[in-house]
């Protein structure tokens, strides 16, 4: 018989430290332990997919039973259905605050929508050597020799001050069309000046894409203010399942390029002689075929919700949780956290490590077989970025937000002293 091992009051409302923020699906998930017993799951893998968050849930929920296919169908529920897809393009342009003429396409991802970004990118692209390979593999033609795009690595120095330095000497060099960097490290959580790097892009001609997948969950942003001209973020690091991404920018590149995809609803006429095409522009020129209309409303609701929580609460509330995992690995003999920049002064809610003599893959197991954490380890598809840092074999990642809580900060903490004394 599996024993229930009690948690920690720690994330219960009301109690002496910080304590989850809101409701996520799947909190109170007990599971097995190699010893037999079981705990309630310790997930601190939200960089990789956060969970739903209830509210977003209940707005799916309620939205299958009405659900139908979108656009042109005459019948109620493919209007009322229709109409909830499309308002999710406001929806989302709000809640990044977009331009009012900014297109807004739903992807599969930001891995997606990063790949539409180079679709329809009419020249050459600067990128940083310490990008997700998202933003790094598509501007490259050795790799994707069907791009019209010929990517520029930067090598990022040890300052942001030096990397944007760097960046403006690369783009003062030889003219570029699009600056094209990531809002937070997925590696480490630093977070880059925004504003600053498209005021330089700006500067030269050009224009900055932003991939923003590890930051709109935690912080705000503003394609207005912070002068963005594409974003690209994916709804399961927002708190909404199903696989669905979202481009959001200006429209003359949209509306310039061929179709990312050729099929139904991208084209106004097609004729049979030649088979040619006469195609729609907005954000149906590049979302042929039957859209993630379920994937699509999540983003819309996860959006609603984290509006609802306010930026300043989820900032106290993360900026607590990792001033405490900070200080708790700071103090663990044996354990070395990651950075990237020295100067680095904000970070969202990841931070990733290696422990001395120990395999990264084996403290992850180590975590989830005795003490029922979830963690990430590995390269986290960022495979220059963990070489450049000295560990090319990867790290081990904890990353949290308005799900987490402090008991699963000490949890981690716990664990990973008991492991280094064991070592």
């Amino acid at each position: 018989m599996t024993a229930v091992i009690p948690v920690s009051a720690g994330c219960e409302a009301g109690s002496a430290v910080r304590a989850p923020l809101a409701p996520v699906v799947g909190a109170d998930t007990c599971v097995p332990l190699i010893t037999g017993d079981a705990v309630r799951y310790t997930n601190l893998d939200y960089a990789a997919s956060a969970p739903a968050l209830t509210a977003v849930a209940d707005v799916v929920a309620r939205s299958l039973g009405d659900y139908a296919s979108v656009h042109r169908g005459a019948g109620y529920l493919s209007q009322v259905t229709t109409e909830r897809y499309e308002s999710a393009r406001e929806t989302v342009r709000r809640f990044v605050r977009g331009r009012t003429d900014d297109t807004v396409v739903f992807t599969r991802n930001t891995t997606d929508a990063i790949n539409l970004a180079a679709h329809i990118t009419p020249g050459d692209v600067v990128v940083l050597d310490i990008e997700h390979h998202a933003n790094l593999l598509p501007w490259t033609t050795a790799v994707n020799p069907a791009s019209r795009v010929r990517g520029r690595v930067v090598e990022a120095r040890d300052s942001i001050a030096d990397t944007l330095a760097a960046l403006d000497a690369e783009l003062a060099s030889k003219p570029a069309a699009l600056l094209a960097v990531t809002a937070a490290s997925n590696v480490t959580g630093e977070v880059l000046p925004i504003g600053r790097l498209a005021s330089i892009a700006h500067r030269h001609g050009a224009r900055i894409l932003v991939d923003a997948a590890q930051l709109v969950a935690h912080q705000p942003i503003s394609i207005v203010s912070h002068g963005i001209d594409y974003l690209a973020f994916s709804g399961h690091k927002t708190y909404a399942p199903f696989g669905a991404g979202v481009l959001i920018g200006r429209p003359d590149w949209f509306d310039a390029a061929t179709p990312y995809l050729a099929g139904g609803g991208a084209t106004r006429d097609v004729s049979a002689g030649g088979v040619t095409a006469t195609w729609h522009t907005g954000p149906a020129r590049h979302e042929a075929g039957s859209p993630n209309v379920l994937g699509a409303i999540s983003i819309a609701a996860a959006c609603d919700a984290l509006t609802a929580i306010g930026p300043e609460a989820l900032g106290l509330h993360e900026e607590e949780l990792r001033a405490r995992l900070d200080a708790g690995l700071a103090a663990i003999d044996g354990v070395t956290p990651l950075r990237i920049f020295d100067d680095a002064r904000n970070r969202v809610g990841i931070a990733s490590f290696v422990v001395d003599g120990v395999a990264p893959r084996a403290v992850a197991e180590y975590l989830s077989d005795y003490h029922g954490i979830g963690v990430r380890d590995g390269k986290f598809c960022a495979h220059p970025l963990l070489k450049r840092l000295g560990h090319p074999a990867g790290a081990v990642r904890a990353s949290f937000g308005a799900g987490s809580c402090a008991a699963d900060i000490d949890r981690l903490l716990d664990a990973l002293i008991e492991l280094t004394r064991s070592n």
